[in-house]
């Protein structure tokens, strides 16, 4: 590592699918002690430091800076380690990295968590004074932050030792300019552009990036899920690393995320792209049930091909006169490898056992679909 680069620590197979771990502001890498261990089962676990935090030196951002300052150090480390592509997860500062990366550099990011965050931070002004402040007072205003970093960060009576000092340790114009890139944030009018599959986070009882701000993004994003956890604050990894924990293996290694891209795989990214945009909070949950349930579970369960579960999908969908739906799943069959031929003699089975007339109609839309695409 050069001293361009961020702190980081690696945990992991250097041959699983990396997953980098952001922090939250006054925090070092150790605000994932108790959760990376069992992250780095499934996954090459990449933590970093911010600047001036943890072993992180100081310098590698000035005043002025930006989020996107910082997800360009990410990517600077990632492009060092040869990270291609990954999934990410960060709390606070760290989830708002990782939404700049989602919405200006998609082709890096394969999901996302964003862990008690928010797509802005409550306006400029409150982050500016505590840069200012910062730049005066130095080392003393620091450890005055520090001081009352555990009614910010944790619930009554609960505190991470470690991590108070690093707060009280973290160089403060490193901290100050941190803090002008939370001032400076706010990407509530691109949340829609957000195509990697998102889960957000929540501490229910987080005083400084309340749930709502959570669900913000969450009704923003599509196909975005959220979690709140009770009895958590704003750093939740360390408060209830079991919940956090529970809640990323779900979302990184679960059916969910299996399933959008098997849907992806066996009906076109068009068709899903466009079901997607089409999603609002109202639909949300059921969107998020065919990704689990159906393409998650069912489409990924290798006891059936999926030549075979298309013939299974269209007889089912003539016997119920799903017309529309049909005509996805034709298109579907000839991408899971159907001849027109073998379509045309499963829709002429349905004739016998489903019925001559909804055989008809079968044909019917088959023959547009087949036309449309050139294949008759």
């Amino acid at each position: 590592m050069t001293n361009k680069l961020p702190n980081h620590r690696t945990e992991g197979s250097a041959s699983a699918e990396p997953l980098l771990l952001g922090p939250s502001l006054g925090t070092s890498l150790a605000l994932w002690d108790a959760v990376a261990p069992e992250l780095a089962a499934a996954h090459r676990v990449i933590r970093w430091d911010l600047p001036g935090h943890g072993a992180s030196p100081a310098g590698l951002i000035g005043p002025g800076a930006t989020v996107g300052d910082l997800a360009a150090l990410v990517l600077d480390l990632a492009d060092g380690l040869g990270v291609e592509r990954f999934a990410y997860a960060g709390v606070s500062l760290g989830g708002a990295v990782g939404l700049h990366l989602a919405i200006h550099h998609p082709e890096r990011v394969s999901s996302l968590a964003v862990i008690c965050s928010s797509s802005h931070f409550n306006g400029a002004g409150p982050w500016e004074e505590r840069a200012a402040a910062v730049r005066a007072g130095g080392r003393a205003a620091m450890a005055e932050l520090a001081g009352s970093a555990d009614a910010r960060w944790f619930t009554p009576g609960f505190t991470v030792d470690r991590l108070v000092q690093d707060h009280r340790e973290a160089d403060p114009a490193s901290y100050a300019a941190c803090c002008d890139a939370l001032a400076s944030f706010d990407v509530r009018e691109r949340l829609g552009s957000v195509r990697v599959p998102t889960l957000l986070i929540a501490g229910r009882e987080d005083p400084a990036t309340p749930p709502a701000h959570l669900r913000e993004i969450a009704d923003a994003v599509p196909g975005a899920s959220l979690t709140e956890i009770p009895g958590a604050s704003h750093l939740a990894p360390a408060e209830r690393p079991e919940a956090v924990l529970a809640a990323l293996r779900g979302h990184f290694t679960g059916f969910a995320r299996r399933g959008v891209a098997v849907r992806r795989e066996v009906l076109g990214d068009a068709h899903v792209d466009r079901a997607q945009a089409r999603q609002t909070p109202f639909t949300a949950r059921f969107q998020d049930f065919i990704s689990r349930y159906a393409w998650g579970e069912i489409w990924t369960d290798t006891t059936l091909t999926r030549r075979e579960r298309s013939m299974v999908t269209l007889t089912a969908l003539v016997a119920h006169g799903h017309l529309d739906e049909l005509a996805m799943h034709v298109r579907a069959a000839r991408r899971n490898g159907l001849s027109v031929d073998e379509i045309g003699a499963v829709l002429l089975q349905t004739g016998v056992y489903v019925g001559v007339p909804a055989a008809n109609s079968a044909f019917a839309v088959a023959q547009r679909v087949l036309a449309e695409d050139g294949d008759v």
